[in-house]
């Protein structure tokens, strides 16, 4: 773990807390698929604080984050590249809980343009 309070969770880190919390066969009651994605992502919250995370999972509703630091439930955005484009989400972030080394779990949807005129 780096000595960076803040700093991004490395790929170890998510195989160490996916390893802790293991794969649940409860029904979740998900009607999209998910699937596992492990990229570098950034969460800027609505307060303008930016938070260095990994992706967990993701399907087509919503998304899954592996980050140090608690991010308290509501609208934030969610940065992804890659080598040729970046990516920006709108997502209201639902529940985050501490996990393995300091480390947090959290999962939001995606904000969709009639989401925000409500």
């Amino acid at each position: 773990m780096s000595d960076d309070l803040w700093s991004r969770p490395t790929l170890s880190d998510l195989r160490t807390v996916l390893e802790s919390i293991g794969k649940s066969d409860a029904e979740h009651g998900r009607v999209a698929e998910r699937l596992e994605l492990s990229v570098p992502a950034e969460i800027t919250t609505s307060r303008g604080n930016t938070i260095s995370a990994m992706t967990r999972e993701i399907s087509r509703h919503g998304i899954g984050l592996l980050h140090r630091g608690v991010v308290n439930p509501g609208e934030v955005t969610v940065r992804m590249a890659s080598e040729t484009r970046e990516f920006n989400y709108r997502v209201s972030i639902e529940w985050c809980q501490p996990c393995e080394n300091g480390m947090f779990i959290s999962g939001g949807r995606f904000v969709t343009q009639s989401d925000a005129s409500e």
